[in-house]
């Protein structure tokens, strides 16, 4: 007898997971005071960035925002002290968004609760097993998109 699977089940799964999981997250950073998840995620891609900087549309890719939002936050960022703006030296057209060593503080002092949310609102929930094949079969779907980017 064929299994019946719902086609959109694993889809629903993911959405749900990870909107509970970064709300959770989200509130543990604020109760402890410390920058917001949205901003951490930024910061978080800057800092391991070569150089520390990115081009805008290249931060955007990475923190999966739209280009609007991600200059939004950039402009809180820069607001903050935690970010600059500085120009592309290989395009005069671009500009790039550097990491301050105010953002970089700020990243690692709220680094311990990001890596303790991630524990507490999704890992400890999965098997080491069921971690791997969630990370093997969605890193398969961004690869697939990485071939066209306007898929």
């Amino acid at each position: 007898m064929a299994e019946d699977r719902d086609p959109v089940a694993a889809w629903q799964a993911v959405l749900r997971a990870q909107n509970r999981a970064l709300r959770a997250i989200e509130q543990d950073l604020q109760d402890r005071k410390l920058i917001p998840l949205s901003w951490y995620d930024v910061l978080l891609e800057l800092n391991a960035a070569p150089d520390r900087q990115l081009r805008m549309q290249d931060l955007a890719a990475r923190v999966v925002l739209s280009r609007t939002r991600v200059s939004r936050l950039v402009s809180e960022l820069e607001r903050a002290g935690y970010l600059e703006r500085v120009p592309d030296p290989d395009d005069g057209r671009a500009t790039l968004a550097r990491i301050t060593p105010e953002g970089r503080a700020a990243r690692r002092a709220a680094a311990p609760v990001y890596l303790a949310g991630i524990e507490q609102h999704f890992s400890r929930h999965l098997t080491a097993a069921q971690q791997d094949a969630i990370a093997k079969g969605l890193q398969r779907v961004v690869d697939a998109h990485e071939v066209d980017p306007r898929r």
